[in-house]
């Protein structure tokens, strides 16, 4: 008798703790709820957009020297050395306004000491120049680039720089890049509230991320953006972070 007793005090014990158990899963579970749907929750998404665009500028630089005892005798062959440069870019076509040469600089080499140490005594003095030209015309200032050091052959000591491509209307394009990240952002978190039966709501924030302007396919990224002005053909990678309002 005793042990039925004590039996059924068992199963009252276990009976109630079955039921607090029950009671604290179900509030957990609410409370759960609450936060996903409740007022104020929001939900982090990035988006992104990518874009291939041609180059339209080119900015094309080389340099050439002059080298004499006498600093007279190196700004002669300097300037003789111009001429030659301005008459090859012409016969290329390129126009004379268009044509930028800089100041000129001047370095001086002085004698070395047979115990490798420099003397006061000048040895002789190395003038140098820059030419550049920008163009819309990225074929022709591409093709210079590669044959202007042709001019070797004519006594002049030309060096050819590679030519950097840049696009002019890049300001327009990150303002539609944005907005095109930003469509990505929502879209994504759509697809992920639409499994839980919320909604997304109104943006709360927005962040924009660095601008990758790369090589294509070159899936190079770096934290401060980066600016490839070595290719023609270039992607522009946009990346914005957008806090929603979960509804």
């Amino acid at each position: 008798m005793q042990d039925k007793e004590n039996k059924g005090a068992l199963w009252v014990i276990i009976s109630l703790i079955l039921a607090a158990s029950l009671v604290v899963s179900s509030y957990i579970v609410t409370a759960g709820i609450k936060e996903i749907k409740g007022p104020g929750n929001s939900l982090s998404v990035k988006g992104s957009a990518k874009k291939q665009i041609t180059s339209d500028l080119v900015v094309w630089n080389g340099s050439f020297s002059a080298q004499s005892p006498i600093l007279s005798d190196a700004f002669k062959d300097l300037k003789v050395s111009e001429g030659k440069v301005r008459s090859y870019l012409a016969n290329q076509g390129i126009d004379a306004k268009d044509i930028i040469f800089s100041s000129i600089t001047t370095s001086t080499n002085f004698v070395i000491l047979p115990n490798g140490m420099y003397s006061n005594q000048v040895d002789s003095y190395r003038l140098f120049q820059n030419v550049e030209i920008r163009s819309s015309d990225i074929e022709k200032i591409t093709n210079i680039s590669r044959s202007a050091t042709d001019l070797i052959n004519e006594g002049v000591q030309f060096q050819s720089n590679a030519p950097q491509y840049f696009y002019t209307k890049l300001a327009d394009l990150k303002i539609d890049m944005i907005g095109l990240a930003t469509q990505d952002a929502k879209a994504r978190a759509e697809k992920m509230l639409s499994a839980t039966g919320n909604k997304v709501g109104k943006l709360n924030s927005a962040n924009v991320g660095v601008f990758q302007i790369t090589p294509l396919y070159s899936g190079e990224i770096s934290d401060y953006g980066i600016n490839d002005t070595s290719s023609i053909e270039k992607e522009i990678t946009s990346v914005v972070t957008c806090e929603f309002e979960v509804k």
